[in-house]
């Protein structure tokens, strides 16, 4: 470490001393030395915050004297508001830029290219970080860093925090000018990405679907991602001969995913699930590939997400949809504590060819936790298995080529190795994790509304006790922080409005908690007691409703629905635990509204358990997320322990479409929608379901499918 403090101290002071050094303070000084920039000067932003600007370089260094952009400090150049970065020149180098507090629109906020077309070559940006930097609105897709042009190199920057919709880093494959391109992709932090709900959270894309059959020769080495659960996809390679080596993927709900493209290879890397659900590892598809020298450990994942999954292919398949597995080496891996394998994963009417000629060789597998170590869905025949060697303790029946014994009971190498690749990789001066510098909530009383929407304007999370017994509310309170409210439920609290659209919106980073409140609604003309916000923001939002009672909500007084999500914004969770809801002529819980059929879904994980629902008229639950896309992993849905009766609905009283996983347990349905349907299932692709110990007496009829798995039910 000392060294290489020496060595960047004699470079910079050597680039000092033989460079033309030239500070700017706006982006108009900027431009005009990007225009007259020649080989080897240092053009030096000064500390500050530089706002709604579009940073566009295409000056020309060389190899021995690259053009030098770089922060006075490292970090303390902010790059707010509406801004981006575009380069287009060559042997350019950006050192030290923080984007923070804004947005880059439709455009990526660091591209390798110029508006006039202009590609990068030979350029780097380094120790910059992008935290936060999202388009306001969730479905506004955008990329944070473009690629084209070649041998470009981004390293030693982090990435904290991205919420919309649109791969984090994408390499574009548009034409001959970008391919065989040899970038470095190397030394990065990518942090915490939440649950997208939806395609199009990947960390890192290398290609398009019809640039499959193009050789990228990009390479991915030496980076950490962590908590980076955008969706299926971590990596998804979509190209051909590129290389993800030495990095490491720690509690990561996804996995490495050669898409499209032949003869890409993925070693030595550590997949550290530690147990998470859903962490995953490497999904083989096409032709060539190899998977070599990784370590797999504590990787929970299942199906598509299992730590190695070997796809079905599909005859005849164009070479953007699943080529057959053909030529690949699964050699030299470990499995420690994982979740089974999944072998012919996919197989269906449509994906109907077996993996073809796969070399599966000298792997460890450790596991005290599982009885098997793989899962076949059709015929393996096509892998051939040589020196595998497995824990004595696995039942699992297993061909030749897998030789039970005593295994070593760790992996001694995976702490040091994660040490070094954490501490080399990132921006140098900036904390992987922020730490939180929010303070305890302040406790405020309320005796009226004015009095709550005063207390709402301040830019504190607080807990506000209700002290009044009506509440007339004329705009709605717009939660977009950490707020509670609560009273001492002794007596009943009326919440009086006009036709407005709820009494209650969890906007951008809202996280409401409603608290031992027993809340009379007959004044209610809210359409919904509680919404998302209906402009579908990038932030995310939390709900928790405990301890509360709910009554006397009417649609005839114009509230539809007690809780409504809006389109397109997700919530983290939604709690709803140890209420009373009684007598209430509405819908109680709708998020129902992604009708695009394209895998989008309201809330990652909902619990709703432990309530008294009692002579509930309308719709009691109803989930849904469309389509055939199997990129995520949500919504996923407990309902236990609640005691229902007289509850009816016109449709079916609970319906989940399209859940990946739900678990309706030990509930007790009495007289709910006797001649009707009382729970209908509706899956387009692989759910799991479980319907286990509930006890329905003179309800309605459960609508079932293949995902389900009902257990131990009684019905009277």
């Amino acid at each position: 470490m000392t060294r290489l403090l020496l060595l960047s101290f004699f470079l910079s002071f050597s680039l000092l001393s033989y460079s033309n050094v030239i500070t700017v303070k706006n982006i108009e000084e900027l431009n005009s030395a990007n225009k007259n920039a020649k080989p080897g000067d240092i053009i030096i932003l000064q500390n500050g915050e530089w706002k709604n600007i579009t940073i566009s370089l295409d000056c020309i260094g060389s190899k021995e004297k690259p053009v030098v952009i770089k922060a006075q400090t490292p970090g303390k150049v902010l790059i707010t508001g509406n801004s981006k970065l575009k380069i287009g020149g060559q042997y350019i180098i950006v050192d030290g830029l923080y984007f923070t507090n804004g947005y880059a629109g439709k455009d990526a906020v660091i591209i390798f290219r110029t508006d006039n077309n202009h590609l990068a070559n030979d350029c780097r940006v380094t120790n910059t970080v992008i935290n936060d930097f999202n388009n306001p609105k969730r479905m506004d897709e955008n990329n944070w860093v473009a690629f084209f042009g070649r041998n470009n190199r981004l390293d030693h920057c982090s990435f904290i925090d991205k919420k919309n919709l649109g791969v984090l880093l994408a390499v574009l494959l548009d034409d001959d000018r970008s391919r065989q391109n040899f970038h470095s992709i190397d030394h990065n932090y990518f942090g915490r990405r939440p649950p997208l709900a939806s395609n199009g959270g990947e960390m890192i894309r290398v290609g398009l679907s019809q640039h499959c059959q193009f050789n990228s020769n990009t390479r991915i080495n030496n980076n950490f991602f962590e908590d980076c659960d955008g969706e299926a996809e971590i990596i998804s390679i979509k190209s051909c001969a590129n290389e993800v080596k030495g990095n490491v993927f720690k509690e990561c709900q996804g996995s490495v995913v050669l898409r499209h493209g032949d003869n890409n290879i993925v070693k030595d890397n550590y997949f550290l699930g530690n147990d998470k659900m859903g962490s995953g590892g490497v999904r083989v598809i096409n032709k060539g590939q190899q998977v070599n020298n990784n370590i797999f450990y504590k990787c929970r994942g299942v199906d598509f997400r299992s730590p190695l999954v070997i796809m079905n292919g599909v005859p005849n398949s164009p070479p953007t949809r699943y080529v057959q597995v053909t030529n690949a080496e699964i050699t030299n891996n470990t499995f420690y504590q994982c979740s089974p394998i999944s072998l012919c994963e996919g197989s269906d009417a449509e994906r109907t060819l077996a993996p073809d000629n796969v070399n599966f060789s000298n792997n460890l597998f450790y596991n005290t936790l599982d009885s098997i170590i793989y899962n076949v869905f059709d015929d393996i025949k096509g892998i051939h298995f040589t020196s595998n060697k497995v824990s004595d303790k696995i039942s699992q029946p297993l061909p030749d080529g897998f030789a039970k014994t005593v295994l070593p009971s760790s992996v001694s190498n995976i702490p040091i190795a994660e040490k070094q690749v954490y501490t080399s990789s990132g921006a140098n001066w900036f904390k992987k994790y922020a730490v939180s510098n929010s303070k305890k909530p302040i406790f405020i009383n309320c005796l009226t509304a004015d009095e709550i929407y005063k207390q709402l304007e301040r830019n504190e999370e607080m807990t506000i006790q209700l002290t009044g017994k009506e509440y007339k509310i004329n705009t709605p309170f717009v939660i977009s922080k950490t707020i509670q409210f609560k009273s001492d439920k002794k007596s009943s609290i009326k919440f009086e409005t006009e036709n407005i659209l709820s009494v209650f919106i969890l906007s951008g980073k809202g996280n409401l908690t409603l608290n031992s409140i027993n809340i009379d609604g007959m004044n209610v003309k809210a359409t919904h007691f509680i919404s998302s916000d209906s402009n579908g923001y990038s932030d995310h939002y939390n709900l928790t409703i405990n301890n509360c009672s709910f009554q006397n909500f009417s649609k005839k007084n114009g509230c539809q629905n007690i809780f409504y999500a809006f389109k397109y914004m997700i919530a983290d969770s939604v709690i709803i635990n140890n209420n009373s809801f009684i007598n209430n002529n509405c819908n109680f819980f709708l998020m129902n509204d992604e009708k695009e059929d394209k895998g989008y879904y309201n809330a990652e994980k909902i619990f709703i358990g432990h309530n008294n629902f009692r002579s509930q008229t309308g719709t009691l639950l109803n989930i849904y997320r469309g389509g055939s896309d199997e990129s995520t992993l949500g919504p996923s849905l407990t309902f236990s322990h609640n005691k229902l009766s007289n509850c009816s609905s016109a449709d079916a009283l609970i319906t989940l479409t399209g859940v990946q996983v739900s678990t309706i347990f030990s509930n007790s349905f009495s007289n709910c929608n006797p001649s009707s349907t009382l729970i209908f299932y509706k899956d387009l692709v692989r759910a799991r379901h479980s319907l286990e110990r509930n006890i329905l007496s003179n309800s309605g009829k459960i609508e079932k499918n293949v995902f389900v798995t009902e257990k131990s039910n009684t019905i009277k």
